[in-house]
């Protein structure tokens, strides 16, 4: 199979597995892709040169994964091309190169504001003697609340409403004698924080963020590297091996901007910049700045204070629960109601993103999604060439025999095994081709080195359209330098 990768290189043959997804599966597959050798130039005076005189280009595209998710192959060099003539040559230690992408995300910088109640509640206590300053022998919990040195906080006070049908808790004033004997009843009104509080941040800019890890290994040596985002050209300690990011083939279209938005998530321990932000992803919302109401002076607004509760116009009058719509458990149960009937959620993170905060070094400074587009990223990759040695021989090849079982119906992949034979005196190197003019079929091709009298069994994969055929294929083995016996004509029949 036969593929283009980026740039204007020559040819290189490739023995290639691609691995999708954090499964451990491999599928195997041949690719004819493209490089080239060429003079080893100093471009810099910085140590990210190479030490060298000839080196090997490849420039390829490696994709993600499933879903954005991670991925891998692992590529053999087998062939170069010289820029100076089209004459291959063929490697007799085929540098190996393992490239492992991670998966990507959209990260995210978080600046921490304040910390909101969960559901601000408020609360009424029946009494006769409801005052401002009434202990909680009288208004229970609505007396006034104190800080941790005894000092009075603010608006903490009950609010006293006179008994009545038309009041905010409609309720009777009894008759004269109660009134003359125990007081005029009211009700003494107060707001409350009780349960959960949430952290809540800013969000800022957004930046892309994944790494590709690059190892080649040359008989015992081992070069790597790591390149990414934040570090697109990176060299080899040995200085064997450079890779330079160029960037994907097309930008990422479906990042979405949360600069209009605040995150909030449970507090896990006390008030303040947390240090961590925790696991309990099912309770992140994402909510529109508008919501909120940060000095807490606005009704029905998340963060409303005391003093914005306290404050209302016509608070007896008004309905209870007045000024505590729009508060974060409203948005947390319509959510729910959502998921009960089988939507996607507005306001929580999880459900609407994946892969939520799973970037390297996470921390109470920002927070990430996972990039669900499947994007090629191109590597420039050069390889220091002066150690390397060529086959040069040149010796005759025979095909000995062509096997291609029944495809079982509606199968979609058959095996066709070939063996071949270096009929010669030397070792050398070959190209089989399994040509067919038959429309949506398709024979990969194999490379291998053949020692002097040695025969070789190949399996190779073909893929096909369903229903019944009848191929006649004709397969020819080539040494690198052209072809040497066309051999064995043979109908390859099945029934899928």
């Amino acid at each position: 199979m036969a593929i283009k990768l980026a740039g204007a290189t020559a040819l290189l043959v490739f023995l290639l597995h691609c691995l999708r997804g954090p499964t451990v599966a491999v599928a195997g597959v041949e690719i004819l892709s493209k490089s080239k050798l060429d003079k080893c130039e100093k471009t810099s005076a910085s140590g990210d040169n190479l030490n060298c005189t000839k080196k090997i280009v490849l420039d390829l595209a490696v994709p993600s994964g499933s879903s954005g998710g991670e991925a891998s192959l692992v590529a053999e060099i087998v062939e170069v091309e010289e820029n100076s003539s089209t004459k291959m040559q063929t490697l007799r230690i085929p540098p190996v190169l393992t490239i492992n992408k991670s998966v990507a995300y959209a990260l995210y910088e978080l600046t921490y504001i304040r910390d909101v109640p969960y559901k601000p509640q408020e609360y009424y206590v029946k009494t006769r003697k409801c005052e401002p300053d009434a202990d909680s022998k009288v208004v229970k919990i609505c007396e006034r609340l104190r800080d941790a040195d005894g000092h009075i906080i603010e608006h903490t006070q009950p609010i006293c409403c006179p008994c009545g049908p038309q009041r905010r808790v409609p309720s009777s004033c009894g008759n004269i004698f109660d009134k003359m004997l125990k007081g005029k009843a009211n009700t003494a009104h107060c707001l409350r924080f009780p349960g959960d509080w949430f952290h809540v941040f800013g969000i800022g800019q957004r930046s892309l963020g994944f790494s590709v890890r690059i190892e080649v290994k040359t008989g015992t040596k081992i070069s790597e590297v790591v390149v990414g985002p934040e570090n697109r050209s990176a060299i080899s300690g040995n200085n064997f091996l450079r890779v330079n990011l160029i960037g994907d083939f097309v930008g990422y279209t479906n990042i979405p901007s949360f600069e209009d938005f605040y995150l909030v998530i449970p507090r896990q321990s006390g008030q303040g910049q947390p240090q961590n932000l925790g696991t309990n992803l099912s309770m992140w919302m994402l909510l529109e700045r508008v919501r909120f109401t940060l000095d807490g002076i606005e009704c029905n607004k998340i963060g409303v204070s005391y003093e914005a509760f306290n404050g209302q116009p016509n608070f007896c009058a008004s309905p209870f629960g007045s000024c505590l719509h729009n508060q974060l458990w409203n948005f947390w149960d319509a959510d729910q109601n959502r998921v009960g009937r089988n939507q996607l959620p507005l306001y929580g993170v999880e459900g609407r993103f994946e892969r939520i905060n799973q970037h390297p070094n996470a921390g109470s400074h920002s927070f990430s999604i996972g990039v669900t587009e499947v994007l090629n990223t191109n590597l420039l990759i050069e390889l220091r060439a002066d150690d390397i040695e060529y086959v040069y021989q040149r010796s005759p090849g025979k095909i000995l025999s062509v096997t291609v079982p029944t495809f079982e119906a509606l199968t979609q992949f058959g095996v066709a095994t070939i063996t071949t034979k270096n009929i010669g005196e030397l070792e050398a190197s070959y190209s089989l081709t399994v040509p067919s003019k038959i429309r949506n079929f398709s024979v990969y091709i194999h490379h291998f080195i053949i020692s002097d009298h040695t025969s070789v069994y190949t399996s190779t994969s073909a893929r096909h359209i369903t229903g019944s055929f009848h191929l006649l294929c004709y397969s020819s083995i080539y040494n690198f330098n052209g072809l040497h016996n066309t051999g064995i004509m043979k109908l390859f029949s099945g029934n899928i």
